[in-house]
């Protein structure tokens, strides 16, 4: 049976969450590292187009095309990294929020099912003074 407590439900939110931080964390990731692809491409085509080798002085035009892609990409990929890095942010404060939430939920229930007792066993101890004690006796 499906349990059905507030605090069971947070914390299966925090469960997704959490998986949704991650994901967010693995395309940040990926964006990092293709970044620094351009920058090892850019910077080993910048090596090409000062070389004075003959070989790379005849492909100059192509290498500055090159480059010039390459800038823009690693310019796109920058907007891409920030807005991935506030997009790791804003999972990880909903995820530790939730888990808040959840914490609280939990000690409310727990303050809930130890009210509960107390109350039960008053209960108890009250219907045992209003018994009388010749009834107890006569049952045996």
């Amino acid at each position: 049976m499906a349990s059905d407590k507030r605090s069971d439900k947070l914390k299966r939110l925090v469960t997704v969450q959490r998986h949704m931080e991650k994901m967010a964390e693995v395309e940040l990731a990926d964006t990092t590292r293709a970044r620094t692809e351009v920058a090892q491409s850019m910077e080993s085509t910048l090596e090409a187009m000062n070389s004075l080798e003959p070989v790379h002085q005849t492909f100059s035009l192509h290498y500055q095309g090159r480059y010039g892609r390459l800038v823009v990409q690693d310019r796109q990929l920058e907007g891409a990294q920030h807005f991935q890095e506030n997009k790791v942010l804003k999972e990880k404060t909903k995820a530790d929020r939730l888990e808040d939430r959840m914490h609280v939920a939990r000690d409310l229930e727990d303050r809930e099912a130890d009210d509960n007792a107390i109350y039960d066993l008053l209960e108890i101890t009250n219907v045992a003074r209003s018994t009388p004690a010749s009834s107890k006796v006569g049952d045996s």
